[in-house]
């Protein structure tokens, strides 16, 4: 049995403001707090002697690699965003960073908020647009009944109401 797993499929582009503005600040935390005081722990570690079998020496350089890929990584994604920051011209339908409201077959009210998957938290209401459902929704106009498919069978939600309120200022 091999190890390759193969990459996951490409995510929107998309983010809101205040998903960017988290990515970067994740970006300057890891490249100019954290990682010159690691190097300064590998530094001292290394000045202890035998590097073999110096636990904060192996630690301190296993957690650069991993702050190097985080950066490496955020850059990257950073550079091929694209923020949204207005609303689109058919505000009566789904699109991206849209606030939306939906009722499931018994009634019960779901309050969601579509953003790019790069900043998706199913507790705090943020649904990702490419999850199933947010690609359900996409393009989708008001009083809609989506159908997606769960592991527990079909599942029927209507829209009942589309909000781009806290984009336009």
């Amino acid at each position: 049995m091999s190890r390759y797993r193969p990459p996951r499929p490409k995510g929107s582009p998309y983010i809101t403001p205040e998903g960017e503005a988290r990515l970067r600040q994740e970006l300057h935390e890891l490249w100019k707090r954290e990682r010159p005081v690691v190097t300064a722990a590998v530094q001292a570690a290394a000045a202890n002697g035998d590097r073999s079998e110096n636990g904060d020496y192996i630690y301190g350089k296993k957690r650069l690699r991993e702050i190097d890929s985080r950066v490496r990584f955020l850059r990257k994604r950073l550079d091929e965003l694209t923020v949204v920051t207005t609303p689109p011209s058919d505000p009566n339908k789904v699109y991206f960073g849209a606030k939306v409201d939906l009722e499931d077959f018994e009634g019960q009210s779901h309050h969601w908020h579509l953003v790019g998957h790069d900043e998706f938290d199913v507790g705090a209401g943020k649904l990702s647009c490419d999850s199933p459902l947010g690609r359900a929704l996409l393009g989708r106009p008001l009083d809609a009944e989506i159908e997606v498919q769960s592991p527990s069978g079909v599942k029927v939600w209507t829209i009942i109401s589309i909000s781009y309120q806290h984009l336009q200022g």
